[in-house]
């Protein structure tokens, strides 16, 4: 069946998105579908949208610049509804209705910590549960996105590698986070509106639970998605990467996706890495900073951050700290101090405070930049290293949790 729908544009509310050109075409309208078959326009890249537009009976002359309008309503409105995008013409919107959906991850639970951090239990496709953290600062906020269901990595410090890998997130489900997260703050532009540049999501760290370069292809359309000018629009220096070292997927994010890393390092032997971060022993210390050393020059980034846990007796030795400053000499970095983050059953105890300062004192005489990281959010285990679904989290004790982390 075809029809020939008005393209008649009415004009936008005011602020909203300018009128698009009035156009004429005919337009194919296959059946309807029901709503599990429908396409979530959430997470696909520009061309993907334009394909899919296309591919449902879109003129492929007007595609491209239906994919404009209809990026500006999902990703710089936050529209949810078809209907309301009123640049385009009715019978478009209503074609729209029928082939496509906005979907994005529920919110099962939201805890608000004592220190303003929100953290929400988000509830995927299949029932699976992932946790996505929001840190307030003054005048702007970070959003800490999961990337996998679980992880495979097992890092015996982090309470997230005690549950076993699911799967991977979709693109969808990793832009979802945000947007659920913008829903919950108010942070979308209303139209008519002063224009406000407060971001309450100003930065967005990929660092909850899974191995991001484990999931690279979805996390690299996410990001695509997420840095577009006309829409959620953060720049790739304020998304950081945390990867605790899939070497051959490092080059490729550099050349592909640009952002800023962050490296899970936490040791200074391969001996002591091999038992906190077991990846070590496919790709050792040697191996990682090999890679790391052409990051800055191939991606165009400043610094890379290697992320350092402080545990009581483990890794957090004088020797260690002058060890870490010959090890990345030569690599534009800081290294960000984490007193460790507890959680039941956890096997290790965080290092003294006087510990840490002098262990942070060192690497700072050397010329790096040692922050040590303030633990937000900890009364709800919102903090680094305890992120872990609630329903996974209850179903074990902390024997389990030992049990599974080898210890």
């Amino acid at each position: 069946m075809t029809m020939t729908p008005s393209f008649q544009t009415p004009a936008p509310q005011d602020g909203g998105p300018a009128a698009a050109p009035i156009t004429q075409d005919v337009l194919t309208i296959p059946r309807k579908l029901p709503p599990a078959d429908r396409l979530n326009i959430v997470g696909l890249t520009r061309e993907q949208l334009r394909e899919a537009l296309i591919e449902a009976g879109t003129p492929e002359r007007q595609a491209r610049m239906r994919v404009g309008q209809i990026w500006q309503w999902v990703y710089h409105w936050g529209a949810r509804d078809f209907a309301a995008m009123t640049n385009l013409a009715k019978d478009y919107r209503a074609f729209l209705a029928e082939r496509f959906e906005i979907a994005l991850p529920e919110i099962v639970t939201k805890q608000v910590s004592e220190d303003g951090t929100r953290k929400y239990l988000l509830r995927i496709a299949g029932g699976h549960e992932v946790e996505t953290v929001h840190i307030p600062e003054e005048g702007r906020g970070t959003l800490c996105v999961s990337s996998q269901v679980g992880c495979t990595l097992t890092c015996t410090f982090c309470h997230t590698g005690t549950q076993k890998l699911v799967r991977n997130l979709t693109a969808a489900e990793i832009v979802g986070q945000l947007m659920v997260a913008r829903d919950d703050l108010g942070e979308w532009p209303q139209p008519g509106a002063p224009r406000d540049e407060t971001r309450l999501v100003s930065n967005l760290v990929l660092m909850g639970m899974g191995e991001p370069l484990y999931n690279f292809e979805n996390v690299r359309d996410a990001m695509k998605v997420v840095m577009d000018g006309e829409g959620l629009s953060l720049s790739r220096r304020r998304i950081t990467l945390s990867t605790s070292g899939v070497v051959p997927e490092i080059a490729r994010t550099a050349e592909e996706i640009g952002c800023q890393l962050a490296v899970s390092f936490h040791a200074t032997t391969d001996l002591v890495r091999d038992r906190l971060v077991p990846i070590n022993k496919k790709w050792n210390i040697d191996e990682l900073l090999g890679v790391l050393r052409d990051y800055p020059r191939l991606s165009n980034s400043e610094r890379i951050t290697f992320e350092y846990v402080m545990l009581d007796g483990v890794n957090d030795s004088d020797d260690d700290a002058r060890r870490l400053v010959r090890l990345i000499r030569g690599i534009p970095a800081k290294i960000n101090l984490i007193p460790f983050n507890e959680w039941p059953g956890a096997p290790y105890r965080r290092s003294s405070w006087d510990r840490i300062e002098a262990f942070a004192d060192i690497i700072y005489k050397a010329g790096y930049a040692s922050p040590i990281r303030t633990p937000r959010g900890e009364d709800i285990m919102a903090a680094c290293g305890q992120l872990k679904s609630a329903t996974e989290r209850g179903r074990k004790s902390a024997a389990q949790v030992a049990a599974e982390a080898g210890l």
